[in-house]
């Protein structure tokens, strides 16, 4: 029996001895745990020191290159706008850094150095943040932010926008468990030109969140609109153009939901791209606005005619502005504008008795413009516009009564008459016209007749002019 209580403490006592190495053994394999976990924790910090310096190194590098290739200013007194302005000029001219003002010379903000594509044409804006950058860690909707510093001050960009059909820059996510939107919750987005928050990545339609996959269909999961969406713990990218060209350029970006130890956000932000060319409209000859006049180079306050809706219009056009601005535009009112003045008066001196019959005339007493063909009666409209006419008379004592109308390219179009009783009762009609360039415009006897009696007391006149000219039709 003491044997066997001798054998039960044995055991008990190796088996307290082998738990007491065990827990030795975990103490040292945690204090080992802490140790390699600090040196890994130094070894990514370096590592992180060690990509900003390379950045850095890459960053100059390119910066050398840009200045190797930019090129000394086109001209010695104005500046182009853009570059395609500075293509259309010389040809001959290679891609690469230039000066532009797109603001206009003489006035606004400083030139800008911008990178030209001269295979296209188009301006492209520099900034700080064209290379891909670690969005980091963080919970909470848009607790990483970066402002975009551009290589050109905010009017100018602007102007270079105006003076541009088309806009656009590109953006690029590369993610992995890094929603840009999830469950409702919006945990990215941009600031565009205006400060304003956006959600969509790529196209125009500013209403939905959506990005390139989404758009054309093509998302890693059907229920979502962009890639970084998706629930997959994989390495995925959104990318697009944005081509909202009032919105751009981009000032902020703003990215959240990378808190999970998987998650990854690295995002890309392309330069802001202009293709320079004026609109079609500005070669059709006639300014329309304040706006056309300053896309041609105007940059003097003050009055000017413009094309109108239906004649001319003079505005103040306030070129310290952006046509973007409130009171770039002033309208003052319609402009009298005449090629060439059209008026004429024509007096009967001989009888006409026929009934519905073209009344010509003898005397001219006015006719300038020559579009009155008094042996015919005819009047041929000149140029297009609004026109007054008035026929009037006194009727020969002997007729009873006399009708008389106005024929447009030999149809009727007014009447008037004389009284039937009484001696020396006058006829008259006023009308005003809008006509077209080679209408045709007489008058006709409907009714009794013309006689002459006396060319100082009993005529009959004839009289037209040209009240406004539609300069734009002609």
């Amino acid at each position: 029996m003491e044997l066997l209580l001798t054998l039960v403490m044995a055991s008990v006592l190796m088996t307290t001895n082998a738990l007491s190495v065990e827990v030795d053994q975990v103490r040292q394999l945690q204090e080992n745990y802490e140790i390699l976990a600090g040196k890994f924790h130094q070894l990514e910090t370096k590592f992180q020191e060690q990509e900003s310096t390379l950045r850095i190194f890459e960053k100059q590098i390119q910066d050398n290159l840009n200045k190797n290739s930019e090129h000394p200013p086109l001209s010695q007194n104005a500046l182009p706008r853009t570059c395609q302005a500075a293509r259309a000029a010389n040809s001959f001219l290679t891609s690469g850094l230039y000066w532009i003002d797109p603001d206009g010379s003489a006035t606004g903000d400083e030139p800008i150095r911008v990178y030209c594509n001269m295979n296209t044409g188009s301006t492209e804006v520099l900034h700080d943040s064209e290379s891909p950058m670690d969005s980091g860690h963080c919970a909470s909707p848009g607790c990483y932010f970066r402002h975009i510093n551009y290589k050109a001050s905010s009017r100018q960009m602007a102007a270079l926008a105006e003076l541009s059909v088309q806009c656009s820059q590109s953006i690029k996510y590369d993610c992995i468990s890094s929603p840009l939107e999830r469950n409702g919750i919006s945990y990215a987005w941009w600031n565009d030109r205006n400060g304003n928050p956006q959600y969509f990545w790529s196209g125009s339609n500013s209403r939905v969140h959506v990005c390139q996959c989404g758009i054309e269909q093509t998302c890693f999961e059907n229920d979502v609109r962009c890639n970084c969406d998706s629930n997959a713990k994989l390495q995925l990218v959104d990318q697009g153009v944005i081509t909202r060209k009032k919105l751009l350029p981009i000032t902020r970006l703003n990215f959240g939901g990378t808190h999970r130890a998987n998650s990854t956000g690295m995002h890309t932000l392309g330069r802001f791209e202009c293709d320079g060319r004026l609109s079609s409209a500005l070669n059709k000859g006639f300014p329309t606005s304040c706006a056309d006049l300053w896309r041609n180079g105007f940059v003097a306050n003050g009055l000017y005619s413009i094309k109108g809706s239906k004649q001319v219009e003079k505005v103040y056009c306030d070129f310290n502005k952006l046509p973007s601005e409130p009171d770039f535009q002033t309208w003052i009112g319609y402009e009298d504008v005449k090629s060439h003045p059209v008026f004429f008066q024509v007096q009967k001196d001989a009888d006409v008795l026929p009934h519905n019959s073209t009344i010509p005339f003898e005397i001219e007493l006015l006719n300038v413009g020559s579009a009155m063909d008094i042996s015919s009666g005819v009047f041929t409209v000149p140029r297009s516009g609004r026109y007054f006419f008035t026929l009037w008379g006194i009727k020969d004592e002997a007729a009873k009564g006399t009708e008389l109308s106005l024929q447009l390219n030999g149809v009727q179009i007014a009447q008037t008459s004389s009284s039937y009783g009484g001696s020396y009762s006058t006829y008259s009609l006023q009308t005003t016209l809008n006509l077209q360039g080679a209408d045709q415009i007489s008058s006709s006897l409907t009714s009794a007749a013309i006689h002459k009696k006396s060319v100082s007391t009993y005529s009959t006149f004839f009289s037209g002019w040209l009240l406004e000219e539609d300069i734009f039709k002609n």
